[in-house]
This record gives C-alpha cells, structure tokens and sequence, in this order.
C-alpha cells in the first residue's frame, strides 16, 4: 500500500527550514520544541532518511530534506488553492509579475491566459526582467511577485532564502542543453560558431566561461538581444548555444556529434516574494503559479 505524507508535518519542515532552528520554529508553530522535533523525526521515519542536520547553530537540510521541501511546499501551496476553490473565493486586483524570458518562453503566454480566464477580475502586468535584476529589486516595489532563474547547486541544496532575506520558493528544475539546428554541421577543424546573448545574461556569462574552462574552440557567429533572437537564430542554423529545456524550440535539438563540449548542469526557477504577509494577492497568485507550471 502507497504511504501518504501528513500536510502537516510537511508544513513543519516547510516552517523549521525557514527559521532555521528548531527553537525558532516551536514559536512560530505555537507548539513545544519537543513537539516539533517529534514531528520532524516521524517526517523521517517515514522517509527513511535524515532530512536536518543539527547543530549549535540551528538545523539545516540536508539534500534529501532540499528535495523533499520543494515537494512539500508544491503540496502545501496546492492544498490552499483547493481550499480557496471549494470556498468560492476569488482573486481581484493588481498584480505586477517580474519574469525571466528563460521561463517557459513557448506557452508561458497560455499559463497567463489561464490565469486569467479563471480570475476574470485579476489585472496582471507582465514585464520580462534579467534574472540578475529580478533578485537585486526584489523589495523594491517594482513588482510583486518575480520568477527568476539560476544555475542548480549541483550539490542539490535549496536555499529557502535568497541572499537578501527575501522568501524564495522553487518551482521548475530543467536541464541545460547545448543545441542547434539539425542541419548543424562543424567546419572540419575549425572554430564552433555560437550564438549568444550579450554579457548581461548571467546564462551567458556562465556559458563562455564552461567553453573556456574546457578549451572549447570557437567565436560568436551571432548576438542576439534575448531569449527569442537566440532562438530565431538557431532554427536558422546560424550556430549552436546552450538552453535549458522548455526554452528548445521544437526545429532544434540537442548536440551531442561533439563529445568536447563540457557538461552542463541543470538550472532552477524560483518565484521570489518581496513581502508576502502584507501582499496576500501576491500570494495567492504565488501558489497558482507553482500548481500551473507543475
């Protein structure tokens, strides 16, 4: 018989890697310490792995409690949608979305209009951001929900809070490609020609420098301004790049008759929430966007 995960001892690891400790969780649940290493313990029991590790300074997650808080925080999101659903509640008002062109560019435009069809009174606004940009004006009042993207840790650490204190939720893992067009053919001998973006794009960055480290033998045939140039130019055939998964368009695929390219990780989009408890708009569009792009 297939075991179920209780919501609410996934609500408490959602809780205790967010606070850090154990301690500073206990408060914020209104629940004894005990009680709340009771609850973490059984969470391990039933996965039959340790999801924290403890120590002096508080418990953090191990990788096995990183994969299980990105399930946990989909299924909890979820619930609340359900929830606000069975109740008839409805969404209305402003809502300002920051968004990588990286994420979903082929039917990102369909997820919206779902969005949309479903909460007639939602006003969306929709402004494609760099990633770098997204995380640094987070708090900034430019927006109020951003979906960014990064380079996966390849140790497969989750970091539940960004760098500047701001609540960062996982919601798509996709695997970097290098591609072209089928009709992609080397120069025998010769350099690689590569399409790119300008040194802006944190991918881009992160991509010549893979090519240098491994000595990879090419120049930059095209430039392109964004996301979809990028792609115009490879259906085109004008070279090869590097794209994580959802972003291939379907007459390019991925280039694998040339063994010296480096490996490339996977990559992350995270939905980033300046203020959450005084944006509960924000949060709500937060959980359909994590139940839509599942």
């Amino acid at each position: 018989m297939m075991r179920r995960f209780d919501l609410e001892l996934l609500n408490t690891l959602s809780v205790v890697a967010d606070a850090g400790s154990l301690s500073a969780a206990a408060v914020q649940l209104h629940r004894s310490q005990s009680a709340v290493s009771e609850q973490i313990r059984k969470l391990e029991e039933s996965c039959g792995l340790a999801l924290f590790l403890r120590g002096k300074k508080g418990a953090s997650l191990t990788p096995a409690g990183a994969r299980l808080l990105d399930h946990a925080r989909k299924l909890l999101l979820l619930n609340d949608v359900a929830y606000r659903d069975m109740q008839g509640l409805s969404l209305a008002g402003d809502l300002r979305l920051a968004i990588t062109d990286y994420f979903r560019p082929t039917d990102i435009a369909k997820v919206l209009k779902q969005l949309g069809d479903q909460y007639p009174s939602l006003r969306l606004h929709v402004s494609v951001y760099k990633s770098a940009l997204i995380r640094r004006d987070a708090g900034s009042g430019n927006f109020d929900i951003g979906v960014s993207m990064r380079v996966a840790d390849p140790a497969g650490n989750e970091s539940p809070v960004e760098k500047n204190g701001l609540a960062s939720i996982m919601i798509r893992r996709e695997p970097l490609q290098w591609v072209a067009a089928p009709s992609f053919e080397r120069v025998p001998h010769g350099p690689l020609p590569l399409v790119a973006l300008p040194d802006t794009c944190s991918l881009q960055r992160y991509m010549l420098a893979r090519l240098n480290e491994a000595g990879a033998d090419y120049f930059i045939a095209h430039s392109a301004s964004g996301v979809a140039g990028l792609q115009s130019a490879l259906s085109a055939g004008l070279g090869f790049s590097c794209l994580n998964a959802s972003a291939i368009p379907d007459d390019v695929v991925p280039l694998r008759s040339i063994k010296t390219l480096p490996k490339l990780p996977h990559v992350e989009f995270n939905l980033i929430i300046p203020d959450v408890a005084s944006q509960l708009l924000a949060g709500e569009i937060a959980k359909l966007l994590v139940v839509q792009t599942a």
